[in-house]
């Protein structure tokens, strides 16, 4: 093959790109195809497969990917919201080992090419494909009119293979995005956390609050979420993570309208257990471990108080927990 590899992760906003960074050098790819929102255990099976792959035919490890959503521009009246910011995709996809990811524009131009000319254009010309792996319910081209089966046929006609990833099952269920965005927004962030194989993440920028959380011994970070999906009105387990620090901060956090205090704007306010940070920080993640209990309407001040002392109780108690749990079962 030609010049040398980088190992990190090369992101490209078309095929063309890519090709000029790879093909130009003689590299072949290859190529995972998908939305990939989330990046849940279904998601994750196909692109370790399309790593392990790349390795053994000395590719690059390619993800091509879409960005708006096919639906949010054919549909968008019907389009879901999306579990994943990109930069999320991207940490993901770095993660699992990916060396180069494609985020196609999809653009109404790009969704009036035939399977064969998304094939031909896309994947043999530009992306030098090698391989192609896929969900077994993929569909491409105009009018989703391509399959699994035509894109085989395609592939022999071009000189590349095609692999059918089986879905994930979890408890007889086929792990699906739009099985977790039902979870995520109906409050069921540890079967979320379950099916996406890590804790459902909001981040985003940490804004000025009201204060009342600093008045009541409770401070308060709270965050402006770059998420489309947030999780149901309620109070959370969580973990936080502050911009310019590495380590998580074990911490509560409250989504709603706070309507104790007639709140009219939905808000999301983390309370870090433990020592507060000495500096607020610009940007934030929160990750959402297990819901405590829906958002309510207190009597007053005092009683919220003692509700979130309880609240904080309860979120110590389960890190406990999980700490003794994970010490007992490490590797001797």
């Amino acid at each position: 093959m030609g010049g040398a590899r980088s190992t990190r992760l090369s992101a490209f906003s078309s095929s063309q790109a890519w090709a000029s960074r790879y093909a130009t050098f003689g590299h072949t790819s290859v190529l995972a195809i998908g939305n990939f929102d989330g990046i849940h255990l279904g998601h994750q099976a196909i692109l370790r497969a399309t790593v392990e792959h790349a390795h053994a035919l000395n590719a690059v490890s390619t993800a091509l990917t879409f960005d708006p959503s096919p639906r949010k521009v054919l549909r968008p009246e019907s389009a879901p919201p999306r579990l994943s910011t990109n930069a999320q995709r991207m940490e993901w996809f770095n993660a699992l080992g990916l060396e180069a990811v494609v985020v196609l524009p999809f653009t109404l131009d790009l969704a009036r090419l035939s399977p064969d000319e998304f094939v031909e254009q896309i994947l043999a010309r530009d992306l030098h494909v090698k391989a192609v792996l896929v969900g077994e319910n993929f569909r491409f081209g105009h009018k989703q009119a391509g399959d699994v089966k035509l894109l085989s046929e395609l592939g022999k006609r071009h000189g590349f293979s095609v692999a059918i990833v089986a879905p994930v099952v979890y408890r007889g269920e086929v792990v699906s995005s739009t099985i977790i965005r039902r979870e995520v927004a109906e409050g069921d962030v540890s079967h979320a956390a379950r099916l996406l194989g890590r804790p459902f993440a909001l981040t985003g920028e940490v804004i000025s609050g009201t204060g009342t959380g600093r008045r009541f011994t409770f401070p308060t970070l709270n965050l402006a979420a770059e998420q489309e999906l947030i999780p149901a009105r309620g109070v959370y387990i969580t973990r936080s993570c502050l911009e310019g620090e590495t380590r998580s901060h074990r911490s509560v956090t409250n989504i709603g309208m706070r309507p104790t205090f007639n709140g009219s704007a939905l808000s999301v306010e983390t309370h870090l257990l433990g020592a507060p940070s000495a500096v607020t920080p610009k940007q934030m993640e929160v990750r959402f471990w297990k819901r405590l209990r829906e958002e309510k309407k207190f009597s007053g001040p005092e009683e919220l108080r003692e509700q979130i002392a309880r609240d904080i109780a309860r979120a110590n108690n389960f890190f406990s927990r999980l700490r003794r749990w994970r010490t007992l079962h490490q590797p001797a």
